[in-house]
């Protein structure tokens, strides 16, 4: 079983980032090296989350057979661990199954840690700049991308060589290649620690906060009016934008004929907008003229990059404003009918509109209308509750441990405590479980707040795939600035590694990795040690919610329930929900209409087919009716032509009576049989809007 923890785990890992990179990329429209860049960097920053336990793990073991048995501390017996453990194991302790032999994790970490600091730092900037940019070909996006980066990487070009010349300047400072990687590594972790705390002292407080609120159906509801309203604000201006655009194009396609040189740029943009656009303009378009006919003035190659670049993004945002009505229109009625059914007392939970997600063939049988009464109105909110509870305790560990975790007599941490105790058992597999449960828990608080921040519009992790692949990569980008940094955090509040505890221990394998930061004292007894005190301040600051009522007072609408702005936007979304449901329900009246109209008269169309296919079969056999028949009683010169129109005419005009499909017709004042009419005239129906009440005329205006 030696590494088959390992290898299971970087399985798991890897499914686990497709998961999440196929629930907010489209794999069929984002381009490949987005996708590829972005599952890499969750990928790695995912794999140093799962993997740190295990090496925790292995770290136990081996310091507890140094203490139990010090002549191992020599280095030919370190060497040869592997076979004295296994001599000692009969004596005090036991190697855990997801032991990870000697050698192997210096190399991953060494090999995870440089890969996602190359991504984050090199390439996924470069990616960002390719993927937004208008080019229509590699060559142009390369260098759009290039042209770009230039600053931000001409900065970090200028800062390292400032420090190079610093230190060759003092000959007393003699750095190796070894200090030099570590102070490269420092100024990162700095950066990320900067970042991180911010992110943690935000999902800490907000994560419990969030799932109490779900708890509160009441709560949650106005909500979701609130957020139908701007959400329906957002949706208008991106249709908005997305014609003004599209006006643009049409005017650059006019302009621009079939056999201009820029006329394939022009069929590039216009595979971008979407297909109703496409085909109108395919319809006012006239490629019979040259463009060399008239004197007109064409736009440039560049203006048609950015114009390329303006249709992308005005289409990807339209796209995504749609999507997300939809899903919030869904969500707003299943909460409004969820208040509705809170007071049934034939606990069957009942859908005013089917539910337009796919389910499962097993959902009929097991998540019944009982079944999803007694979860939706009765123990989901108990079970969010006792959750959020949880999760409070666990933040306010956290705190705790973030304020005291430098104190080593006496163990202030509690996370130090628990793993301390563990260790004295023996028991590797509570080990890893706390290690894991304590990073997974700090993990899910940065990276959940990743997920929720929205920059404007250029960075916006929406799911459902809507999101774009500059929010895909910046993404990326934060996650392998974040992960590295929370690693050493979490080793710091388990004092687990030396420069924060000042404790001699065995080493982690990514610490070594990491680096000695005594090199840099003051970040190491300084800023790493009293700087994450500060989550306390930003916790308090988040349960108060002083950043939503600060975006509020500088103009931008949040939810504060204490304000006008809030109430009107409420009232508005609630109207916004209300007619759409009436839309909703127009629609479905008007197809069962329809559905019983075909149930009604579908067997008499079929009669009807059936005998005039078997007439026409019929009229084949006769002879040619076209030839002129004397009329008796005339005279010989006086002819007619013989006509069966009148017949046809007759069946012609029945058929086209089955065929319609009256929308508010009221069918039942008509007889069973189309067929039967008194003289060739058609009783008219009723139509139900004439013999409803005149004050209902307007309800929908």
């Amino acid at each position: 079983m030696s590494g088959a923890a390992l290898g299971i785990e970087i399985v798991v890992v890897f499914f686990l980032a497709l998961f999440l990179l196929h629930r907010y990329a489209d794999f069929r429209k984002q381009q490949r090296m987005v996708l590829f860049g972005t599952l890499l960097a969750w990928y790695l920053c995912f794999l140093i989350v799962f993997i740190l336990p295990l090496d925790i793990s292995t770290v136990s073991t081996i310091a507890l057979i140094h203490h139990q048995n010090p002549i191992l501390s020599i280095p030919f017996f370190k060497k040869h661990l592997t076979w004295m453990k296994m001599v000692t194991s009969n004596l005090v302790c036991y190697k855990p199954w997801s032991y990870i032999p000697d050698g192997i994790m210096p190399v991953f970490w060494r090999v995870v840690y440089w890969t996602s600091q190359c991504l984050t730092w090199l390439l996924l900037p470069f990616m960002q700049s390719y993927a937004r940019s208008g080019g229509f070909s590699i060559t142009g996006k390369i260098k759009t991308a290039l042209i770009e980066n230039a600053i931000y990487y001409g900065t970090y070009l200028l800062i390292f060589g400032s420090l190079l010349i610093y230190v060759a300047v003092h000959p007393q400072w003699h750095l190796s290649w070894y200090e030099l990687q570590t102070i490269g590594i420092t100024a990162a972790n700095t950066w990320g620690l900067f970042l991180l705390v911010l992110l943690l002292g935000y999902g800490l407080v907000e994560i419990p906060r969030s799932y109490w609120n779900a708890s509160r159906q009441g709560h949650l509801l106005i909500k979701t009016y609130f957020k139908a309203a701007k959400l329906m604000t957002e949706k208008a201006d991106a249709e908005e934008n997305l014609e003004d655009v599209m006006e643009e194009v049409r005017k650059v396609q006019e302009s621009i004929k079939y056999n201009h040189p820029l006329r394939k740029y022009i069929d590039t943009i216009l595979r971008k907008c979407p297909v109703e656009y496409q085909e109108k303009m395919g319809r006012n378009m006239d490629d019979y003229e040259d463009f060399d006919d008239k004197q007109n003035t064409y736009p440039s190659e560049k203006n048609l990059v950015k114009l390329h670049k303006q249709v992308i993004y005005a289409v990807q945002r339209h796209n995504r404003t749609h999507v997300q009505w939809q899903i919030l229109l869904q969500q707003a009625m299943h909460l409004e009918d969820v208040a509705k059914n809170e007071t049934s007392s034939a606990h069957q939970f009942v859908h005013s509109f089917p539910s337009t997600e796919p389910t499962s063939w097993l959902s009929p049988y097991l998540y019944t209308p009982t079944v999803e009464w007694y979860w939706e109105c009765l123990l989901r909110q108990w079970f969010y509750r006792l959750l959020a509870v949880l999760l409070s305790l666990f933040s306010v560990g956290v705190v705790w441990s973030e304020c005291t975790f430098f104190s080593t007599r006496p163990v202030l941490s509690l996370f130090a405590v628990f793993i301390q105790l563990a260790e004295r058992d023996y028991n590797y597999l509570y080990i890893e479980m706390a290690c894991f449960i304590t990073i997974f828990f700090l993990c899910t608080c940065v990276y959940s707040t990743v997920f929720r921040i929205r920059v404007f519009n250029y960075y916006y992790l929406a799911s459902h795939h809507q999101t774009d692949a500059y929010s895909l990569q910046f993404s990326g980008m934060l996650f392998c600035r974040l992960t590295p940094p929370l690693c050493l955090n979490f080793l710091g509040l388990i004092h687990m590694d030396s420069a924060i505890s000042h404790q001699l221990k065995e080493q982690t394998a990514y610490t070594s990795i990491m680096g000695s930061m005594r090199v840099l004292s003051f970040i190491a007894n300084g800023f790493y040690i009293y700087y994450p005190m500060l989550i306390l301040l930003l916790c308090i600051a988040t349960y108060f919610s002083l950043g939503t009522r600060c975006l509020n007072l500088l103009g931008f609408q949040q939810f504060v329930g204490d304000n006008e702005m809030t109430s009107d936007l409420i009232d508005e979304g609630k109207e916004l929900i209300r007619r759409e449901k009436r839309k909703r329900q127009r629609t479905e009246d008007g197809e069962n209409r329809r559905r019983e109209w075909k149930e009604r008269y579908g067997n008499t169309r079929e009669d009807t087919a059936r005998n005039r296919n078997r007439n026409e079969a019929a009229e084949m056999t006769e002879t040619n009716y076209s030839d002129t028949v004397p009329i008796p009683n005339t005279s010989p010169n006086r002819q007619v032509k013989y006509s069966r129109t009148g017949r046809g005419t007759e069946r012609d005009s029945i058929e086209l009576l089955e065929d319609a499909e009256p929308l508010d017709f009221n069918a039942e004042t008509l007889s069973d049989d189309p067929l039967e009419t008194d003289s060739t005239r058609h009783v008219p129906g009723r139509y139900l809007s004439m013999s409803s009440s005149r004050s209902r005329i307007f309800d929908d205006v």
